[in-house]
């Protein structure tokens, strides 16, 4: 088993999501190995590099974003029901902030929301205040059409034998084999802050996240699987991960 991606038109994901990969995809095939069994990313986001690269086997897909992963299994599993949810949105001011503040009661119901607010919030922002309530204002972008939902069933069926979970990006090791394949894509900011980096990444992924990241990948190579990470581009990191 191998990968079948990664040689088509770039497949641009249908979440907007801070740091997303899409400008990676055509680099992505100098990177691969020639061939690897199943597929693991546990920094899942907007999902860019799995939906273009496509891998035959299996694929554990997970993030910490627990909204984010409902919205994945409920594409996944509940694709015409979703659809005909979203179908009921329209994109206005009052709108957004009505649905932004509503709190629905089904998995469903959430994910519909969830994928609203990222299609019409400002800059696909997800932020949330201490009460753990989404808090981006309206992003007034305007849309031929506010969602593409044949893009969202393609979604659904490159999802469907992919084995999806919330939870940190140390519990990806459970399932990792010999000759499996890991990308890992932490959260970071790209804006280069000189004498800041550690203080001015904080809250978006530690240093000590950065520690236990380098010791994943210590045990990833020492099963024998292969993996890619990007991380941001600053002497510290450099240091650490030896390159």
């Amino acid at each position: 088993m191998g990968h079948n991606g990664a040689k088509q038109d770039v497949w641009v994901p249908i979440l907007r999501w801070a740091g997303g990969k899409t400008w990676l995809i055509r680099e992505l095939p100098r990177f691969l190995p020639e061939d690897f069994s199943s597929y693991h990313e546990p920094f899942l986001g907007g999902g860019s590099v799995f939906c273009n690269l496509r891998p035959d086997g299996e694929a554990y897909l997970s993030d910490s974003n627990s909204d984010l992963m409902n919205a994945y299994s409920q594409i996944r599993d509940n694709d015409e029901d979703l659809i005909n949810l979203l179908k009921q949105f329209h994109n206005s001011r009052e709108e957004y902030y009505t649905i932004r503040s509503t709190r629905y009661d089904t998995a469903l119901k959430r994910a519909a929301q969830f994928l609203y607010l990222n299609r019409t919030c400002f800059n696909g922002i997800y932020r949330v205040n201490l009460r753990g309530e989404y808090n981006v204002p309206y992003g007034f972008k305007s849309y031929k059409q506010l969602f593409d939902f044949d893009r969202l069933r393609e979604a659904s069926t490159l999802l469907k034998s992919a084995v999806l979970s919330c939870g940190d990006f140390e519990n990806c090791i459970r399932n990792i084999k010999k000759g499996d394949l890991v990308f890992l894509d932490p959260p970071y900011s790209s804006t280069p802050v000189k004498n800041g980096f550690i203080k001015y990444n904080e809250k978006l992924f530690s240093w000590n996240d950065q520690l236990r990241l380098a010791r994943l990948i210590r045990r990833v190579d020492s099963l024998g699987a292969y993996y890619i990470l990007t991380n941001a581009k600053h002497d510290s990191v450099r240091e650490l991960f030896g390159r």
